[in-house]
């Protein structure tokens, strides 16, 4: 799916409506074509825009967002988005993407913008198609791993995510270290960690993030990783610890 996705923010709040547009500036697959402070607004820019996502708030005037999606015949996909967790159940029993609860990080934001491609690309009758075809090669013993395209020194580099060892802040700029190569690419640690499979990697300083799967030994506050000792910090300590102890024999 090469289009981008459609986006509506229904939210009497301004300064809620512009996180989402910072955060939707970072994600490029993803347009914001509207915003509403309430339901009367949305259901108009619902039926001038081709909309494939909503950003619903619960709490706005003249009508709420759980009643205002109660109403809709064809809804768009839903990300409700309030400061209330009580309505958790409420929306997932009328099939929204997800609930974010105010406030959040921009790696929760982007986990659920993930969860609408993949929603997408199942809809999506060649997409569907493509994944069949993977699915069908891995059967025959074809083994396709999950990668990102890293740029770096002019050129976008394919890295299998399990050939990651470990990742290092270097200013506005991180180091990518691999089994075989060290890349250098203009983005943050927060982003990076938001693309990362969180089954696999884990923030253990706020200089660095490790591949679980490629530590070597782990003694004291050190872990080393591609032979490249690094400190756990204090903040991460307690986290990294409860990973590690999933895979620890008792």
């Amino acid at each position: 799916m090469n289009r981008k996705i459609k986006a509506l923010i229904v939210d009497d709040e301004p300064l809620a409506q512009r996180v989402i547009e910072k955060y939707a500036q970072d994600v490029p697959s993803l347009e914001i074509v509207a915003k509403c402070a309430n339901a009367i607004e949305a259901q108009e820019a619902i039926n001038n825009h081709d909309i494939d996502l909503m950003f619903l708030d619960i709490n706005m005037p003249k009508m709420t967002g759980i009643s205002f999606l109660k109403i809709l015949k064809d809804p768009p996909m839903v990300i409700i988005t309030t400061a209330y967790s009580e309505y958790a159940l409420e929306g997932f029993e009328l099939d929204v993407i997800d609930y974010l609860k105010k406030p959040f990080p921009f790696e929760r934001f982007f986990k659920a913008i993930q969860k609408v491609q993949e929603k997408l690309i199942l809809n999506d009758p060649k997409a569907n198609a493509e994944l069949n075809a993977i699915a069908i090669q891995k059967s025959r013993g074809v083994d396709y791993e999950r990668f990102i395209f890293i740029k770096s020194d002019k050129k976008n580099y394919k890295v299998n995510f399990s050939d990651i060892c470990f990742i290092e802040a270097l200013g506005d700029y991180i180091k990518v270290h691999t089994v075989d190569k060290t890349l250098v690419t203009y983005l943050s640690m927060k982003k990076m960690e938001a693309l990362l499979p969180v089954e696999a990697f884990v923030r253990i300083h706020k200089s660095f993030i490790v591949n679980i799967h490629r530590i070597k030994t782990i003694e004291g506050n050190m872990v080393e990783v591609k032979n490249e000792r690094i400190t756990i910090g204090n903040n991460y300590k307690k986290q990294f610890q409860d990973l590690i102890d999933t895979y620890s024999a008792k």
